[in-house]
């Protein structure tokens, strides 16, 4: 990986602070940044941000304001060569993202975003993988509830099975909490762009290299009923469950032949019926103008829930691995994923880019790939437990 040439201004920015998201992926920063972290917050409105700044409270120094928007790229270039990592809550990235996604491949700049959006990733893999790797750019997507869970949690199972075997992961997950508002305005927009979805998929797997002597697949999708964890499952169609096959690719510790699943758990059949129904009313009406501006009304992306609604929420991921004769059982569980914790990954991620010692890679790589161990650590230090779950024998 080519070192960033020249001294930096800022250590780390964080485009979007003004946003709901964004706004408390800053408090985290204050609050657990180093104290001679030099940072700065961006976005369109400078009255915005010095009112976010106000707010802030933490042994970190106090954020510079910059002015940035993601309709204007000179401002996303003149961000991204006076920072050494960018951190981005601006979305939906297959909309917003992309010109600030240029700007830190061009600049050599570390890149961490929250997009939960199949399309977007593809797209920046074919557009700037290759010119992130010639300049020492680690672009790293999907660095909240999608998916850093989920493609860690896999990692720190794979950790606890043999080397050198056949291995196959299972992801349950479960939550009480709702949609974020960011995540519901991009699943909307991910069922209008279907086709685009498609095809930057198919693009992208006509340019990108495979494992020459190791398998990665998806295991087969079914609903069954899974006694040992107390209700039914059905199979998860994120971007999650690709993201961690991309980890699975990466890495030779998942062993010659990985098989991964994602999957939704739910107490009750009814309740994975009911979903479903509404995901397939949402994909028909979304690529509709007049019926996908009625969808997108429903929910704000700016707007999140409260201190109190967010404390109520909470989410667990539990896989299942199995692989030369073992079998593991493990846990993922945090807060309320939507808000809290997805921000609180995003800063630790922004944390960990900035300061922590990482494997001299570079391009488009996955929170496994870029952070591992790192970031494992950072997470579990602020609250989300990594835990091996095995019921007695």
């Amino acid at each position: 990986m080519a070192p960033v040439e020249g001294e930096r201004q800022y250590d780390l920015a964080l485009f979007g602070a003004t946003g709901f998201t964004g706004g408390l992926a800053a408090s985290y920063l204050a609050a657990h940044g180093p104290g001679e972290m030099r940072w700065a917050l961006a976005g369109r409105s400078r009255a915005k941000l010095e009112a976010v700044a106000a707010g802030l409270d933490g042994p970190a120094s106090a954020p510079d304001l910059l002015e940035a928007d993601a309709g204007d790229p000179a401002s996303l270039a003149k961000l991204a060569g006076a920072a050494r990592v960018v951190l981005t809550t601006v979305g939906p990235y297959a909309l917003y993202g992309e010109s600030l996604v240029a700007a830190c491949a061009a600049a050599g700049t570390d890149y961490a975003d929250l997009t939960g959006e199949p399309e977007f990733v593809d797209r920046m893999w074919a557009g700037y993988h290759e010119e992130a790797e010639r300049n020492g750019a680690r672009l790293v997507h999907c660095c909240g509830f999608d998916s850093i869970p989920h493609d860690l949690g896999a990692y720190f199972t794979v950790s606890q099975l043999p080397e050198g075997v056949p291995l196959r992961v299972d992801g349950y997950v479960r939550s009480n909490a709702s949609f974020s508002g960011g995540t519901y305005h991009s699943a909307i927009n991910a069922f209008a762009r279907g086709r685009k979805t498609v095809a930057a998929a198919k693009e992208r797997r006509r340019l990108e290299p495979r494992p020459a002597e190791r398998r990665v697949h998806a295991a087969k999708a079914r609903v069954s009923r899974e006694p040992e964890l107390g209700g039914w499952s059905a199979p998860l169609p994120t971007i999650d469950g690709g993201i961690v096959r991309r980890s699975a690719a990466a890495l030779d510790r998942y062993g010659p032949d990985f098989t991964y699943g994602h999957h939704l758990l739910a107490k009750h059949l009814t309740s994975i019926a009911a979903l479903a129904g509404g995901v397939g009313a949402v994909a028909l009406l979304a690529p509709l103008p007049p019926t996908r501006k009625l969808l997108l009304k429903a929910k704000s992306p700016g707007e999140g829930p409260s201190e109190a609604e967010r404390a109520r929420s909470w989410f667990k991921v539990t896989f299942v691995g199995e692989g030369g004769g073992e079998r593991v059982v493990t846990e993922v569980a945090g807060g309320d994923p939507g808000y809290t914790e997805t921000s609180k990954m995003l800063a630790e991620s922004g944390l960990c880019l900035a300061f922590d010692d990482l494997p001299p890679l570079a391009g488009q790589l996955t929170t496994a790939t870029a952070m591992g161990d790192q970031l494992l650590s950072r997470l579990r230090a602020a609250g989300i437990s990594f835990e091996r779950r095995d019921p007695p024998s």
